[in-house]
């Protein structure tokens, strides 16, 4: 009998690990203020939001880099380049438009180091 016995323990503890616990029901907001909060937090908005403008600043300055550097580029070797743009030849050398290409950099600089910082913040407030 005592190895009946074992065998019925055993499944008893199989049945109780088994057997679902009860899931504590979340805790309603208690305002609109504290139900936004939850809204941010749980589906991570402050990330997607963040992401989103990187990329942003991100096609601006790729799109600058491709029309104020590398497209002059190609209108040295290709002086019949279509819709080159605003390329200037001078005694047959292109004008670079590094300006434009460097006013993107920083903007994209600026607006990282500010998006930093709002995470930074948001991360010390609990804010994910």
């Amino acid at each position: 009998m005592s190895k009946e016995n074992d065998m019925l323990e055993e499944l008893k503890k199989i049945r109780e690990f088994l057997t679902p616990k009860p899931v504590p029901e979340p805790e309603k907001p208690k305002n609109l203020a504290q139900e936004f909060l939850n809204f941010i937090k749980k589906y991570k908005v402050l990330g997607l939001a963040s992401a989103f403008i990187i990329g942003l600043a991100v096609n601006a300055l790729i799109l600058s880099l491709a029309q104020d550097i590398i497209t002059p580029i190609i209108g040295i070797f290709v002086p019949n380049f279509e819709d080159i743009g605003d390329i200037k030849f001078d005694i047959g050398v292109t004008v670079f438009y590094t300006g434009k290409f460097i006013a993107a950099f920083i903007n994209f600089i600026i607006i990282a180091f500010i998006i930093f910082l709002i995470v930074k913040y948001a991360t010390k407030l609990g804010i994910e």
